[in-house]
């Protein structure tokens, strides 16, 4: 049993290898591809399964003895992450494949994202299996790499300008791991985490504290966390739909699962529960301020994503049980929640030829099915009862109220307005781009160029086009302004403030122009992931009580180290 563990990164490297072989026949790639995926989806599902049954599975790869090899474990934690994860990463690569079917080739290279898909795949499951520093180290590497050349996919200016920062800090960010591993050696004589768990309890405070201190760090950046996620809202919006969907979903997520695995297993006597709860705090809070400015709907969702992320570090900075569980659960449920938005989101910007708040209007009547892919995971990100949002904001809420400290009454504070701002952010995007008419939109755009052209740049604080990318908010409500106003006038003087029908027209002109076509794989890939969204709020029960035996293993160090050296504990 316990030689099934590496499988889920040994399938995917060698289908990286196979399909690069493959690199002139795109049909045995695609083929390759779905193939592996779905064979470790499964695989996956069988291990979760075995594990909440039987307990962890630990392997040393290489058939090393304990402790020189390279230690794989698979607990309740990871076997949910992987499963949560490649099940995410299956739609997104059926997805891309459907765009690649349609014309959009310059977009998704067919020859060069499927191998480097799936080394990202398998950079994301050893991160999640992963028993020692320097093995996640590797794993970062490896989903890193393959992120670098996603990331810049086509070649464009943009992609290129938010790839080059993406590199960079995390160029730094993992020059810091290495340094941080090295002080662990340095300080340990071991990169082992089960061997961490005891030899950092032995280390002195201050030393024990820098050592932590440097892994958190490194572990924010990636993570996203404020003020460390400044790179993030720049690099994201600029890649192609299934890239940036998989970015959304996974990256982040794996910098959380690595703050959680380090301080509950390494550091459970040294939390640093303030630290972690204040900057809980502030992630929120910024992040959601942030969505509540944007006018364009992939840097809204962006922000969110940095807003949310919050959430998560509340849950392991209570330390309890009940905050661990609500972390992980609200985990699983935001990779697959923020991963279906974005891939709706590349649907609507295939269907309407942008994500500009200011151009878009009317898809309501236009796409229905798109408006209704887009409501169903946004009420979810936004905590509307009883969908799985709401479930876990309750069940980080309550394990803050239960802890009764002044700072988890504030972070109770701030997760209720989040989420309230989180609503509203999403339902002002339904309302502007679903709900107003095309001819409301289009006499926004013209007041927004009107107002661009009486005011200068440094009036606008900052350039402006009417893609709606880099408007601030006092011109949105300028033009707005300049709308209701005209539409005032026009209604004292008995006439229509514009002319619906050929506004109407126009925008129809407009969407024509743009690449209508809805694919069935890429709208059924997205509406599985919707679908996949929806089933976590059926199953909520079962999943909180899975999440909650993850928590209380995580909380008692000894099962993991049990399951990678017997008999150390006793």
């Amino acid at each position: 049993m316990n030689a099934l563990v590496p499988i889920p990164v040994l399938l995917p490297l060698l289908g990286a290898g196979l399909t690069l072989v493959l690199v002139r026949r795109p049909r045995a790639q695609r083929a390759v591809s779905v193939a592996v995926l779905t064979a470790v989806v499964g695989l996956a599902a069988y291990l979760l399964w075995q594990v909440d049954r039987s307990g962890p599975l630990g392997v040393w790869v290489g058939g090393w003895d304990p402790p020189l090899g390279i230690a794989l474990v698979a607990d309740r934690l990871s076997t949910l992450m992987l499963l949560v994860s490649t099940t995410v990463a299956l739609a997104v690569l059926v997805y891309s494949i459907g765009q690649g079917l349609t014309g959009d080739a310059h977009e998704t290279p067919v020859s060069i994202y499927h191998p480097t898909f799936l080394v990202l795949v398998a950079g994301v499951s050893n991160a999640f299996l992963a028993g020692d520093l320097f093995n996640l180290f590797v794993s970062f590497e490896m989903l890193l790499f393959a992120s670098y050349v996603l990331l810049t996919l086509g070649g464009t200016e943009s992609r290129i300008r938010a790839g080059t920062i993406y590199v960079v800090v995390n160029l730094l960010s993992s020059m810091l791991f290495l340094t941080s591993i090295a002080a662990v050696y340095a300080a340990t004589g071991t990169v082992n985490l089960a061997r961490l768990s005891y030899a950092l309890g032995v280390l002195s405070e201050p030393l024990a504290l820098l050592l932590q201190l440097l892994l958190l760090t490194t572990f924010a950046i990636k993570a996203a966390v404020f003020p460390l996620g400044f790179w993030l809202p720049d690099s994201y919006p600029t890649a192609p739909a299934p890239v940036t969907a998989v970015f959304a979903g996974l990256l982040t997520k794996v910098g959380v699962y690595a703050i959680l695995r380090t301080q509950t297993l390494l550091f459970p006597q040294r939390p640093l529960t303030e630290l972690l709860l204040w900057a809980a705090l502030v992630t929120m809070l910024v992040g959601i301020l942030g969505a509540v400015a944007q006018s364009d709907l992939k840097r809204m969702l962006s922000f969110t994503l940095v807003s949310h992320i919050g959430y998560m570090i509340m849950g392991i900075g209570l330390a309890t049980v009940g905050g661990i569980s609500g972390a992980v659960f609200y985990v699983a449920h935001h990779i697959t929640i923020q991963t279906a938005l974005f891939l709706v989101l590349g649907l609507l910007e295939r269907r309407a030829g942008s994500t500009s708040l200011v151009r878009l209007g009317g898809l309501a009547r236009i796409s229905p099915v798109i408006a209704v892919l887009y409501f169903v995971p946004a009420m979810n990100l936004a905590g509307i009862p009883p969908l799985s949002g709401f479930l876990g904001k309750i069940g980080l809420l309550s394990a803050g109220v239960a802890a009764g400290t002044p700072l988890a009454y504030a972070l109770v504070g701030a997760g209720v307005v989040t989420s309230l701002l989180t609503l509203y952010t999403m339902g002002r995007a339904w309302a502007l781009a679903f709900w107003r008419t095309p001819a409301q939109a289009h006499e926004m755009a013209m007041a927004l160029i009107e107002h661009e052209q009486e005011t200068t740049p440094q009036e606008r604080r900052g350039p402006a086009n009417i893609s709606g990318q880099r408007w601030q908010p006092d011109a949105l409500r300028e033009a707005e302004a300049m709308a209701a106003a005209r539409r005032g006038r026009a209604e004292e003087a008995g006439e229509d403030a514009f002319d619906e029908e050929d506004h109407e027209t126009l925008h129809e002109r407009e969407l024509r122009g743009a690449d209508t076509r809805l694919p069935r794989t890429m709208l059924g890939a997205a509406a599985a992931l919707v679908a996949v969204s929806v089933a976590i709020s059926v199953v909520a029960g079962p999943m909180f009580g899975l999440t909650g035996r993850a928590a209380a293993d995580l909380s008692d160090p000894a099962v993991y180290v049990e399951s990678v050296l017997p008999g150390a504990t006793r």
